[in-house]
This record gives C-alpha cells, structure tokens and sequence, in this order.
C-alpha cells in the first residue's frame, strides 16, 4: 500500500515456475499484480490479472523481471519502465550492463537472485540477495532480502560462488556413493555420516578464508603434500572399482600443481594461488 492506502501495483513477467511463485506471493501480500508471459500455455496464477501487450505490463509502478535468459529479457525492457527488479539469472557483466541500460533510460534498478526453490517463496526461508539501490520495493514479499552492496554485479557473483560450493559438494558427494556403492554400501548407510563430515568442515572455513585473506599459508596440521598422496589414492580407488575417475583426477591434478609450485608443506589453503 502507498500513502493513501492504495494498493502498489506490481508486474510480472515470466509465468515459469518461479515467476508464478513470486506473483502468488505478491498477491498474498496485498499487491495489485498484472502478468505477462512470451506464451498462453502457461496459466495465470489466482488473483493476478493477465495482459497481452507489454506496454500494459509497463504501466505498473514496479516490473519484475523472471526470465529464462538476460538474452531473452533485453529485447522486452523499455525505458517506459519505472522501476525494474530483476531477478533473472545470468553473469555479474550482464547485470552490469542492464543497470546501465537502467541508468541511460532513468528506470529505477535493482537487481536480484533468488537463493530458494519455488515452493519456499514468500517464506523466511527464501533468501533474496540484491544489488546496486538498497530499496527493497517488493522483495519483501518473496523472503529475506539481503543487499551486498552497491555494485549491480554483485548479486549475480555471490550467486554463482555458492551454487558453484553446491555444485562441486553434490559432485563429491555423488562420486563417493558411486565409490561406495561398489560395495554394496547404500546411501541410507553412508548420508548420516556425510551430513555429520560437511558439518565439521564447515566449521573449518572460517580459517581458511583468513588463510587465504593474509596468504599465510604455515600449518602443523595437514600439509598439501598429505593431500595430493590422498587424492592420488582416492583417483587409483575410482579407477581400480570401476568408478569414472575424472572428478578425483582433476582435484589431483590441482592440487598437485599447487605442490610444484613450492606449496608441499603449506595448508590445503595454499591452492587458491593456483586457483588465482
């Protein structure tokens, strides 16, 4: 509601399963919300209404953007826009450049990724990282909004570094079940065990962050040539059961190139070197 107790009228465009989610909960927060989609087949969620043309879509005091694509968002923005929240996925450049697309065309920007799955939306538990201007206009609606900073890129660079955290940890995980099911070890056997190791490690990064923050790399716990002998074991294991080996190589191969370049009796933290 604005001052004078007058519905805020909010659009959406994209009815994927992530932009239904998120006018649902526009509508359940109260908002007048009006939807567009490229196609019909998709329906129209309870409470919004649907327009054809654009330009309808535009007339509302914010446009929320969930697309598949910025290659396909770029050709429907409009600088008769007045507010734009974009919570379509893509790179830090490309949300760069749409702010200053923004910015050019004196639309209001901001821009987000949504750090949830559908059904979690307009819950505490969906996280809405944004960037560039710090109004959250309605990303109240859709979960916990968390601004990192002023950079319009930096939503989309805190994206891709915590799915790729999740990527690789569900990679090693899969690669350890695979392993372990070679002997008829089954997931319900080895998960508890799992979640009980990420917890501990989790603990762990802290201090590594700080290793790599400062480049003090000194350890009397587990020096990088303890890990490469280990990686070497875990590849040979992979190879030896049957089990595709490429994901242990590569890590060996990292961390081994770490090694060569003088960091054998350093933390594990001494990687990022190579990684940088």
């Amino acid at each position: 509601m604005n001052a004078m107790g007058i519905k805020k009228t909010v659009s959406v465009l994209g009815l994927g399963r992530m932009g239904s989610a998120l006018v649902c909960a526009l509508v359940k927060k109260g908002y007048d919300v009006t939807v567009w989609n490229r196609s019909a087949d998709k329906a129209t969620p309870a409470g919004a209404k649907r327009v054809d043309e654009l330009e309808e879509a535009f007339a509302a005091e914010v446009v929320v953007t969930c697309l598949t694509s910025y290659e396909v968002q770029q050709p429907l923005l409009s600088k008769n826009i007045r507010t734009l929240v974009n919570l379509t996925s893509g790179t830090p450049a490309e949300a760069r450049a749409t702010a200053r697309w923004a910015a050019d065309n004196g639309v209001e920007y901001v821009d987000g990724v949504i750090m949830a799955v559908p059904p979690q939306i307009g819950t505490p538990g969906a996280r809405i990282l944004f960037s560039g201007n710090e109004n959250h206009y309605v990303l109240d609606a859709f979960g916990e909004p968390v601004h990192v900073g002023q950079d319009a890129g930096l939503a989309a660079m805190y994206d891709l570094g915590l799915l790729g955290i999740m990527w690789a940890t569900f990679a090693g995980y899969l690669q350890a079940v695979a392993l372990l099911g070679t002997e008829g070890i089954t997931p319900r056997q080895f998960t508890p065990m799992v979640a009980q190791w990420l917890n501990e490690l989790g603990g762990m990064l802290p201090e590594l962050g700080e290793e790599t923050q400062h480049r003090n790399y000194e350890t009397e716990v587990s020096a990088l040539d303890i890990n490469v002998a280990g990686l070497r074991m875990l590849t040979e294991t992979n190879r030896e059961q049957g089990v595709d080996a490429a994901l242990p190589q590569a890590l060996h191969d990292l961390y081994r190139r770490a090694q060569e370049q003088g960091h054998g009796t350093h933390s594990i933290a001494s990687v990022i070197e190579v990684i940088r």
